[in-house]
């Protein structure tokens, strides 16, 4: 009879009272919760961009593919840019008005860019005409890139066109991660 005795005790001495499980259940779900957020901010700061995706380098094709010099801008939704070919160069302009954000358009007719949100105009480099915007167009930075080599041989950083390789098959390749802004006016 003590061994039954000595048997139970020790089994009441092993199970757990309410408030233990309840610190124990507040422990595992705070535990769980932490390491869910720590592989969700893991996942959030090492952005993974591909070709072609918004917000990395993508290649818009070799000098010989580019658009003729004054020819309408190219519209190109996926990077969401227009290109464009002034006597100077090509531009890389970001879609997206400088007023609002709202997204402009090319007007055939016209001969500029037209915002339909509150009529902010500009040029066909991105230059501010008219209207509530406070900057020009913004521009992305292009690269031309050896084929050969996968060299960059020079990049327009500061927003200027990128001048036209006279090699028709280097690759111009656009980052859309790098933004330029446009000019203040007034």
């Amino acid at each position: 009879m003590a061994e039954e005795q000595e048997g139970l005790a020790k089994e009441q001495e092993a199970r757990i009272n309410r408030r233990e499980f309840l610190n124990l259940a507040w422990l595992a779900s705070l535990g769980f919760v932490t390491l869910s957020m720590g592989g969700v901010t893991l996942l959030f700061a090492f952005p993974r961009f591909g070709e072609g995706e918004f917000g990395g380098v993508s290649s818009i094709g070799t000098a010989s593919e580019l658009p003729s010099v004054e020819a309408p801008p190219l519209n190109n939704p996926s990077l969401k840019l227009w290109l464009t070919r002034p006597p100077e160069g090509v531009l890389a302009i970001y879609k997206v008005c400088t007023h609002l954000g709202c997204l402009y358009s090319w007007s055939d007719q016209e001969g500029k860019f037209l915002c339909p949100c509150h009529g902010s105009q500009f040029e066909y480099d991105g230059t501010y005409i008219k209207g509530p915007a406070p900057r020009s167009l913004d521009r992305f930075v292009l690269q031309a890139v050896d084929p050969a080599t996968g060299n960059v041989l020079y990049e327009s950083q500061d927003g200027q066109p990128l001048p036209v390789p006279e090699d028709p098959n280097v690759i111009i390749r656009v980052d859309t991660g790098r933004k330029i802004l446009g000019e203040p006016h007034g």
